[in-house]
């Protein structure tokens, strides 16, 4: 996959290095030169100075053939206008963008360019970690309002269907590991000891889920 960041801060970079090693194709995009130094040593993606929202810098970058843009700048203002260059001049199929004014999350919302805002991301994550450090989230959706959690199945639930974990609305079963084995669990499939189980579920709903968990320590 072809993905275009814009902004090598501290997210951007760190982004970068973990889709590399991935096996991805990354081009960074950054106003400042000196923004490469925040990148591993050896870095094997492109790094292009320059405006995000510069047709040519972009097109340097490659964002015809782009799968994947990135706006994680400091800037609200550059981080929309160049989110919004790619989603609707270059037809990129998937663009993100950071936005550090929560209130301008609804600009991007109206655009159709889904968004990850600094404040909310953080006081999300600090109320997780505090509220239920054993259901530490593998993936967050929009500004976290839904998680993807996995949890090891306490042995009072031996046996239940996993479809009776399901909580309209709230909390849903979409994936099984057993035995080092990943499945997608069918109507009437039966937990076992050692399962884990990945929960789609809205941050609302931690709790909920916690208690379910907890219930057999009596927590």
């Amino acid at each position: 996959m072809r993905v275009i960041i814009v902004g090598c801060g501290r997210v951007g970079a760190t982004l970068a290095a973990q889709l590399v090693t991935e096996g991805h194709d990354v081009r960074l995009v950054d106003r400042q030169p000196k923004a490469r130094a925040l990148l591993p040593l050896g870095f094997p993606g492109d790094f292009l100075v320059g405006n995000g929202f510069s047709r040519s810098v972009l097109e340097a970058a490659g964002i015809a053939h782009a799968d994947a843009f990135v706006a994680v700048t400091s800037r609200d203002t550059s981080n929309i206008v160049s989110a919004r260059t790619a989603k609707e001049t270059y037809r990129v199929p998937g663009v993100l963008a950071r936005v550090h004014d929560p209130r301008r999350a609804d600009i991007y919302q109206e655009l159709g360019i889904p968004t990850v805002s600094s404040v909310r991301w953080a006081v999300s994550r600090i109320h997780q970690m505090l509220l239920h450090r054993h259901l530490t989230p593998e993936l967050a959706f929009g500004n976290g309002e839904t998680l993807l959690v996995r949890s090891e199945l306490p042995a009072y639930l031996t046996g239940r269907q996993l479809t009776e974990f399901d909580v309209d609305g709230e909390i849903r079963v979409v994936e099984i590991t057993r035995a080092g084995r990943s499945l997608l669990p069918a109507h009437g499939f039966p937990a076992e000891p050692g399962d884990l189980v990945t929960f789609a579920v809205a941050a609302t709903a931690l709790g909920r889920l916690r208690g379910f968990l907890d219930k057999e320590l009596g927590t």
